[in-house]
């Protein structure tokens, strides 16, 4: 398949993205609003074509662990579920990061708590970058705004999943994997052979030749000190992705005296905000993180030397706003403005909260 454009929803761009990565398994459970990524890859029957396997599990914690056994044989496997099924598969990513695995996840998240709406939310903020799951994790976390990085990422979330061998998760809302935008669909790779596997991962289970010792995947460790060993170096992985992976994009930065900070669908919200702000005569401009972790702290802090205020807007209670104000550590005042519930804010109301909220 060479490259093609195309007009899709955003769930419908990860899986069309998927096959052409040359993916090796998705694995999943239906939930509103995620459903058509499953639906479009059965619809698409790539194991007749590249061999993928797609199976639909019992359950969400099976579709994890189906992963975490797919992971461990150094496949490129995936999943996707929306909020509440993520909140299942949670202890699967904590095993899944506890044994250094590969493995791309897409949350495209809907209102809660608990069984919560259908309709769009960014809530699973602290779900994902706080850990979620038991213990000291990270999950590289992209945020998409548009359908084509939907497509996008895909790939670059499995190329930072295996670089790092630790889970990537990309964090989109309901609108984004809903909406409908022209993408452009990358040529298709082939999937890596058995060979290239060894190659490539030589950590993985694939059988165990006379030359070498045998390869164990597990996260359980008895010996506290080597519990510790093994946390110190996830730690330095971690840093190491902090120094080199951040991502983010600025909108009219350049002279702001605010900055609106936002992120997936509410970024795109915020851009027509600034317009208007401009109109009338205020030097706004908008910051997105991309990477959701590792966060652009060091870029915000130093933006906290040049503007007089920062808002925070998402589509929860206040969430992101606390790295925020962690990052720029007292310099300027910065505040949050949000909807809950799957109520989606108009360009108006965030400019009106901008101008209560900072001026």
């Amino acid at each position: 398949m060479s490259e093609e454009i195309k007009l899709m929803k955003g769930n419908e761009a990860i899986a069309h993205a998927a096959i052409r990565y040359g993916a090796d398994g998705y694995f999943g459970y239906p939930i509103t609003p995620q459903s058509e990524i499953m639906e479009t890859l059965m619809d698409e029957a790539p194991w007749n074509t590249t061999g993928m396997v797609v199976l639909q599990a019992e359950s969400e914690v099976a579709a994890i662990n189906m992963v975490y056994g797919g992971a461990g044989c150094g496949k490129r496997v995936m999943t996707s579920s929306s909020s509440p099924g993520i909140s299942l598969k949670l202890e699967g990513i904590s095993y899944i990061a506890g044994a250094e695995l590969p493995c791309l996840i897409v949350n495209v998240m809907r209102g809660g708590p608990g069984l919560g709406t259908i309709q769009p939310s960014q809530a699973d903020y602290f779900q994902t970058v706080k850990g979620g799951g038991h213990g000291d994790y990270r999950l590289i976390t992209l945020a998409p705004s548009s359908v084509q990085e939907m497509a996008d990422f895909v790939a670059l979330g499995f190329d930072l999943a295996f670089k790092y061998r630790n889970p990537a998760m990309i964090l989109a809302d309901g609108i984004v994997g809903q909406m409908m935008e022209k993408v452009v669909l990358p040529p298709a790779q082939l999937r890596k052979t058995e060979a290239e596997i060894i190659e490539e991962c030589p950590w993985a289970t694939l059988g165990k030749p006379k030359s070498r010792e045998r390869n164990v995947i597990t996260s359980l460790e008895l010996d506290p000190a080597k519990m510790e060993e093994n946390n110190i170096r996830f730690q330095k992985k971690y840093k190491a992705i902090e120094e080199a992976e951040v991502r983010y994009e600025e909108f009219m930065c350049d002279d702001a005296d605010y900055l609106l900070i936002a992120f997936g669908s509410s970024a795109r919200i915020c851009q027509k905000v600034v317009e208007m702000a401009r109109e009338e005569g205020l030097k706004v401009g908008l910051f997105r993180p991309i990477t959701l972790w590792p966060f652009p702290s060091k870029v915000l802090n130093e933006y906290g030397d040049k503007v007089k205020g920062m808002l925070s807007v998402e589509l929860n209670a206040g969430q992101m706003v606390e790295d925020v104000r962690l990052a720029v550590n007292g310099k300027v005042k910065v505040e949050h403005f949000g909807r809950l519930g799957g109520i989606v804010f108009t360009p108006d109301e965030i400019l009106e909260a901008l101008k209560n909220k900072l001026l």
